[in-house]
């Protein structure tokens, strides 16, 4: 406790980064703001079956990453989800597209051209979306419920849902030109967080009032939650040191002898991405089910059941394939053995060139197997903890994206705070070693 409150001290002491700090919670507070300011139109006061249909399913994730804004029928409802689909189209184009390959080896410009690109998108992806949460508010709410109907509140409607989205997103970027993390993922993280409160005290009325057990499980559920957190931020972390020796070098008349030197192997190099393809692709069979009628009728409710044994591992076998997927797209090996040719560095006893990148292939498959098996595990463990009687929107905490984007970006908004201390002089956060953040401030 006494170097916690020494570290505030310390970063209160530094004007920059207090002023960063309470940006960030500014723009933070607006967010919050707007997430409870109900479309024009709807009486706030009539959202009962919107508050109903997001209680449980793919939708109450999507209330969670929104922040409840999705069920408040906000101007925010449709949260970043939008901005985060169009990220990830656009580095997948760039997987495929050399359009795209060429404007990532442009440096600068080639990064403001894709963020130009991914914000157009985001709008294209909005322009379809808003019309289909107006759709559904004419679904799940009264006639009552609506001040205002026909065209003028439909366009109205997806015109202030798109530019509330367009403005978070904008939310996102200062607080990461000129706060502290990364914007876009804070904002997600914020979101995840401001639905804790209301899914834990969902959780104690069930222990308490409907299936019992009372305060000593509950408690066993908060300890098993901080079990995995901690596990989980061990994932994030591990990593496979491999050494490079590299050769002797002369510097005038003067003879060094040899540098040893480490390539850090991530256990988990994909992140949170693969959970993110993989419950992508988990929307497809309910949405070809539309389309099928009573044939597809018995394949959808098989993928519609989140807690059913053939949702949870094909889940779970998809998470795996894009671990290896994405790993292999974001490590290259055949890079990493050239750049150390090029310096004189080696790994003692490989060969240098095609048996090192075989060597770094190798290690890269074998740290990558526990590392999407753990990750699958994590994925699927809401499903398991509901299976348990645990309170659906409080299980959604207990694994998934959700758990993996907080993990991420506590340890990579540390990260930063941290280097701005230690760039002053002043103690870190930790006694001892710099906190081990992802290496990005990407949350996806």
């Amino acid at each position: 406790m006494k170097r916690f409150i020494e570290t505030i001290k310390n970063i209160y002491k530094i004007e920059d980064l207090r002023h960063r700090i309470l940006l960030t919670i500014g723009y933070i507070l607006i967010y919050r703001l707007g997430a409870h300011i109900v479309l024009p139109g709807i009486d706030p006061n009539q959202l009962a079956g919107l508050e109903s249909q997001t209680a449980t399913g793919v939708l109450s994730l999507l209330d969670m990453f929104s922040g409840g804004a999705f069920s408040n029928a906000s101007i925010f409802a449709l949260g970043i989800m939008p901005y985060i689909s169009a990220s990830i189209v656009v580095q997948l184009l760039g997987i495929a597209v050399p359009y795209f390959q060429r404007l990532q080896r442009e440096g600068e410009s080639g990064r403001k051209k894709i963020n130009q690109i991914t914000r157009y998108l985001t709008i294209a992806i909005l322009l379809l979306q808003a019309p289909t949460y107006v759709a559904n508010l004419h679904a799940q709410l009264a006639p009552q419920a609506f001040v205002l109907t026909g065209t003028f509140f439909t366009i109205s409607s997806v015109l202030i849902l798109t530019a509330g989205t367009m403005f978070v997103m904008w939310l996102g970027e200062k607080i990461t030109d000129r706060g502290i993390g990364n914007g876009i993922s804070l904002i997600i993280m914020i979101g995840i967080i401001a639905r804790l409160p209301y899914a834990f005290l969902g959780e104690a009325i069930t222990r308490f009032e409907e299936i019992g057990g009372g305060l000593i499980l509950l408690l066993l559920e908060i300890v098993v939650l901080f079990v995995i957190f901690m596990v989980s931020i061990a994932l994030v972390q591990a990593v496979r040191r491999i050494p490079v020796q590299y050769a002797k070098r002369v510097v005038g008349n003067k003879q060094y002898g040899g540098v040893r030197q480490y390539i850090p192997l991530k256990v988990n190099a994909a992140g949170v991405m693969p959970i993110i393809f993989a419950q992508a692709l988990m929307f497809v069979p309910m949405m070809l089910a539309g389309f099928g009628g009573e044939n597809m009728s018995s394949f959808a409710a098989a993928f519609a059941n989140y807690t059913g044994f053939w949702y949870n591992f094909t889940f779970a076998i998809l998470i795996i394939v894009f671990t290896y997927f994405y790993t292999a797209v974001t490590i290259n090996p055949g890079q990493m053995a050239d750049d150390m040719k090029k310096n004189g560095g080696f790994i003692p006893g490989i060969k240098p060139g095609k048996k090192t990148v075989e060597f770094l292939d190798t290690i890269m498959s074998r740290i990558t197997l526990p590392g999407s098996i753990f990750l699958a595990f994590i994925a699927i463990l809401p499903a398991l903890v509901m299976l348990a009687g645990v309170n659906g929107q409080f299980a959604q905490f207990f694994g998934g994206t959700s758990l993996l984007i907080l993990v991420g970006v506590v340890l990579d908004t540390l990260q930063q705070i941290e280097s701005h201390l230690l760039m002053r002089h002043y103690d870190g956060l930790t006694k001892s070693g710099r906190i081990k953040g992802r290496g990005s401030a990407s949350a996806i």
